[in-house]
């Protein structure tokens, strides 16, 4: 069987069904996730803990079929704590902690039978969108490789779980999500995944940047796939279809700026696509949102990332204080963010000078953000929207190189994404059309009201059979 093409929902079935085993399935996973060492998608591969998870599913019988994913191999972000492998968050500093005991999150996949086979890379301290890390890899050149082009970067921050199953080494994992990781990473390589609203999943276990913005978030070949990780999470019933005439999205113009060709024409295609199924598009206005967001974003993570860090240092007993930590922290423009603001405590006003960060963040925890959350609660009941449409990315893939991880290009690729991160609602990514001219993946994305992460689910499964998977990479 090829095992290249199957889903998590396929995989599930087959080895349910005693079709298949986990151990001819894992196998398969390392020995691609091998053959693709130039994507350097991963910072470590368990392929002795992996072999051994299969045989003792396929020695249980497929019996053991009643847990969701048993069997299934998966790879998780490798700043979500795994027992027994190294939790580096992509910098050196911390490759020798190893904890003992799975992140919440990754207890919940273990328990529903789930294979994890490595620890994927990223960028560094989760602290981009390039996934140029200069401090791991396991192909000739630095960086996290996009599936489709191994010139370009994969996105960032969950670089390695984007490239992963866009290679269609896996077909889902787990990434994590400030201001747009587990979705741009996504769009990138043609992939699905889900930011939830903040708290729906526990946070335990996971390198942080920041406690207001941080999630995981589960990554995938499809939206059914998304939906299955997310139940297996936050638990509930299977996700069913939604009726796609009951659906209505809202387009915010600021989110049509500065798309690429391909980007334009394929997002546009999709729109397209939607009304033919019959879902209501309507042009809507949010004039304050950029403004609203730029009060929110950098101040929240870049305070936070102080606190929250030193806590986690302190909590999971590495040893390591922040001081050494940002000492040994490999790709300049991360270093940079840490010595310049993190540990100062600074952040950059309006011209150019370094001011106290505290009083701006005060402002943006009490009064910016919550009102762009009421902006956005505003928005969706007023225009009675399911979501807000728009490109998950403003461009496909760039090449990637030092000059990728600039600040022009973070603010690029997160211009869409950023907004709903900082109002903690969630959004999906779906992967909808391969460039006309790049040939590269381009995504749509969907961000609904705060805790409708099943509706948007259900959404996003009815468009599987609109949009289906992206073909693989040549």
């Amino acid at each position: 069987m090829d095992f290249d093409q199957i889903t998590l929902t396929e995989a599930a079935a087959e080895l349910a069904a005693g079709k298949i085993t986990s151990h001819a399935i894992t196998s398969a996973a390392l020995a691609r996730a091998k053959a693709n060492g130039d994507l350097n998608a991963f910072i470590t591969l368990d392929e002795e803990g992996a072999l051994k998870a299969a045989v003792a599913f396929d020695t249980r019988g497929a019996g053991a079929g009643s847990k969701p994913l048993g069997g299934v191999p998966v790879v998780i972000k490798d700043n979500i704590e795994v027992a027994g492998l190294p939790c580096t968050a992509g910098t050196p500093a911390l490759k020798s902690f190893i904890p003992s005991v799975d992140a919440p999150v990754v207890a919940k996949l273990r328990a529903a039978g789930a294979v994890i086979i490595g620890k994927t890379s990223m960028h560094e301290l989760a602290f981009g969108i390039s996934g140029y890390n200069t401090a791991f890899k396991t192909g000739a050149e630095y960086g996290v490789r996009n599936a489709y082009d191994h010139g370009l970067i994969a996105g960032g921050s969950s670089s390695g779980t984007g490239a992963a199953i866009g290679a269609r080494i896996v077909a889902g994992g787990l990434g994590t999500d400030t201001g747009g990781s587990v979705r741009v990473p996504a769009a990138l390589n043609g992939c699905a995944s889900l930011r939830p609203t903040v708290g729906r999943y526990q946070q335990a276990g996971i390198a942080p940047i920041s406690h207001t913005r941080d999630t995981a978030g589960p990554m995938a070949a499809t939206m059914a796939d998304v939906a299955l990780l997310d139940r297996v999470i936050a638990g509930g019933d299977a996700v069913q279809p939604a009726d796609l005439r009951q659906v209505r999205l809202g387009l915010v113009k600021s989110m049509l700026a500065n798309l690429d060709g391909d980007t334009e024409a394929a997002f546009h295609g999709a729109l397209g696509r939607l009304k033919a199924q019959g879902v209501t598009v309507v042009d809507i206005e949010m004039p304050e949102l950029a403004q609203l967001n730029g009060q929110v974003g950098f101040p929240v993570a870049l305070y936070e990332a102080y606190d929250d860090m030193v806590a986690y240092l302190k909590r999971t007993g590495t040893g390591v204080t922040i001081e050494a930590m940002v000492a040994q922290i490999a790709s300049p423009d991360v270093k940079g963010t840490y010595e310049g603001l993190v540990l100062p405590r600074k952040l950059p006003a309006p011209d150019g000078s370094l001011v106290d960060a505290k009083p701006v963040y005060d402002h943006a925890i009490n009064i910016a953000r919550p009102a762009l959350q009421a902006l956005y609660a505003r928005t969706f009941a007023s225009n009675k929207l399911d979501a807000i449409a728009f490109p998950t990315t403003p461009r496909v893939a760039i090449a990637s190189n030092p000059e990728s991880s600039s600040l022009e290009n973070f603010g690029l690729f997160i211009q869409n994404t950023d907004p709903g991160s900082n109002a903690g609602i969630p959004g999906i990514q779906i992967p909808v059309a391969l460039g006309a001219t790049s040939r590269l993946p381009i995504g749509l994305e969907l961000d609904g009201p705060s805790g409708s992460d099943e509706r948007l689910l259900a959404i996003g499964v009815a468009l599987d059979s609109v949009f289906g998977r992206l073909p693989p990479p040549r």
